[in-house]
């Protein structure tokens, strides 16, 4: 296959016009023959990677089946975001286990479902967390962190939970830390903390901030919280909500001017109504309503989004101003370098999984979407 006539998104994290080249399921250096599609009028960016969302189109990833899990991948790859690390919920052990018991099965039999985007490891967003700061999360379920369940769930799902979310207050928060800063990336969030705590978490080896902004302590001028200590430590990436609901425009734009774009990792935090339209739906086992793509639980806290990872970068660029070439390296190579994926995915280079998508550049509307070197249908957005 070759695609010619599009400007591309490199390596340098700038377009060129130049053609693209797949052999089978990988990018080459050429290609000796095949289909040939006309690029004209659009960017060809590599297929998005969502480090942080909760499910789509009625499924929910905690739903903990193979059913639920395709679900969602065939309806992100149809989007373009072609690379998934789905994020678990506050649940007890024995629940947790199960969802990481059905990814790994699924991990393990994957290419048995073509259309279906990559399920590239697991991320476990509670119960280590901070009640004060739970969120949409169940509060039955939290707990102080747990170094052995950790790794129990861990074997469970393969050894591929790649991001584990905590709370670095809580009792026993900073021995987890010490214990598996090396084996996951562990990501502070649902919190409380100060800055001092905060700075010393990163000290010990955190290094990732959980949907930054939301359920933590806000950035002050004289309290600066765990915000200002991740915008200090200049290894700490933060991820970001550009729903246009969770974040202002101009906090958006500030926080690219404070960490710099290759630190920021756009993330959807997606639930089950994304794909779907405004209605009643579930999250962690909570009621959750959602009205003009905000969804709330009863009291009003803000329950995850109702849209993509592709969506949040068409609202980043034409809603907040940020640059195109910056919104798609923090959707597709940040948040891949991020989980350790990124000799696999998140560019158009040779060798990696042939997966692109083509955006029309009046309007950045999904044009075409390769998965793994094959042209996936239309999509409905």
């Amino acid at each position: 296959m070759i695609i010619k006539n599009a400007y591309v998104f490199t390596e340098e994290n700038v377009f060129e016009k130049k053609d693209v080249f797949i052999e089978g399921d990988v990018f080459t250096e050429e290609a000796s023959e095949g289909e040939v599609i006309d690029g004209s009028g659009c960017f060809a960016v590599p297929g998005l990677t969502d480090i942080h969302f909760h499910g789509c189109v009625g499924y929910d990833f905690c739903d903990g089946t193979q059913e639920a899990i395709q679900a969602i991948a065939a309806y992100e790859a149809s989007v373009g975001v072609t690379s998934i690390v789905p994020a678990t919920m506050t649940y007890g052990e024995e629940k947790l286990r199960g969802i990481c018991e059905a990814a790994e099965k699924y991990r393990r039999e994957q290419e048995k479902y073509p259309g279906q985007a990559d399920l590239c490891g697991i991320n476990m967003e509670g119960p280590f967390i901070s009640m004060s700061k739970k969120g949409a999360q169940n509060p039955a379920y939290i707990q102080r962190p747990d170094v052995e369940m950790f790794r129990r769930l861990n074997e469970a799902s393969g050894g591929c939970i790649r991001l584990v979310a905590l709370a670095p207050e809580v009792e026993g928060a900073m021995e987890f830390i010490d214990s598996l800063h090396d084996e996951t990336v562990i990501s502070i969030a649902h919190t409380a903390a100060d800055y001092e705590t905060a700075d010393e978490a990163m000290n010990r080896g955190v290094h990732h901030m959980t949907h930054l902004y939301n359920a933590m302590n806000p950035l002050a001028h004289r309290d600066p919280g765990p915000v200002g200590a991740a915008a200090d430590h200049e290894d700490c990436e933060a991820e970001l909500i550009c729903d246009g609901i969770h974040i202002h425009p101009a906090v958006v734009r500030n926080t690219f001017r404070m960490f710099g774009e290759e630190r920021v990792i756009l993330i959807s935090d997606s639930m089950m109504a994304a794909g779907l339209q405004d209605g009643e739906y579930e999250l962690g086992g909570q009621a959750v309503t959602v009205r003009g793509r905000k969804a709330i639980l009863a009291d009003g806290t803000i329950a995850g989004s109702a849209t993509n990872l592709m969506d949040c970068v068409r609202t980043a660029v034409q809603q907040m101003g940020i640059p195109l070439e910056t919104a798609i390296r923090c959707a597709a190579v940040n948040p891949a370098r991020s989980v350790g994926i990124y000799g696999r995915y998140g560019s158009v280079t040779p060798g990696k999984k042939a997966n692109l998508v083509l955006l029309d550049q009046k309007d950045l509307s999904l044009r075409q979407v390769i998965l793994k070197g094959k042209k996936l249908p239309a999509a409905t957005e």
